[in-house]
């Protein structure tokens, strides 16, 4: 069977893993942004309706208002506005929605990790869905399982 490309150019960039530690746990390592993703970031980005900005050197900035906020399983932010200056359509994040989805599974708890609207089909999509699989599957999971983030990672 082969894959439609039409299906495949709208898929979402997501990523999931599971870890020892308790969906307590894992909610509370994805709301301290600070500890796993790199650049400056002003503003709450662990309460309802609060808006945070982040922003990369002069390659990326984005506004993300938390617009969902479920104790323990679910976090949404949305992206309202955004500019991201090594590609054409410097507002590619604009209206996007980054979405984390925890749940029990066994005895261990999952994290997914969807960017709802970041699909193959727009030109960062290479480089973000690069950026996110480090940000989520290395520097929040070490905050998750070691207290330690590492959102500094060198770029390049």
């Amino acid at each position: 069977m082969t894959k439609d490309k039409t299906t495949e150019s709208r898929q979402n960039y997501t990523t999931s893993f599971t870890v020892e530690q308790s969906p307590e746990e894992v909610f509370s390592a994805v709301n301290d942004v600070r500890g796993w993703w790199s650049g400056e970031i002003d503003g709450r980005t662990d309460q309802l309706g609060a808006e945070f900005t982040y922003r990369y050197e002069d390659l990326h900035r984005t506004t993300q208002k938390i617009t969902e906020l479920v104790p323990n399983k679910k976090v949404v932010w949305h992206i309202g506005d955004s500019k991201i200056s090594f590609v054409k359509d410097e507002n590619e994040w604009t209206g996007t929605n980054v979405v984390f989805e925890i749940a029990v599974n066994g005895d261990q708890t999952e994290l997914r990790f969807t960017h709802v609207g970041l699909v193959p089909a727009i030109e960062c999509y290479g480089k973000c869905a690069g950026a996110w699989g480090y940000y989520i599957n290395e520097s929040l999971r070490r905050l998750i399982e070691t207290g330690k983030g590492d959102p500094n990672q060198k770029e390049g």
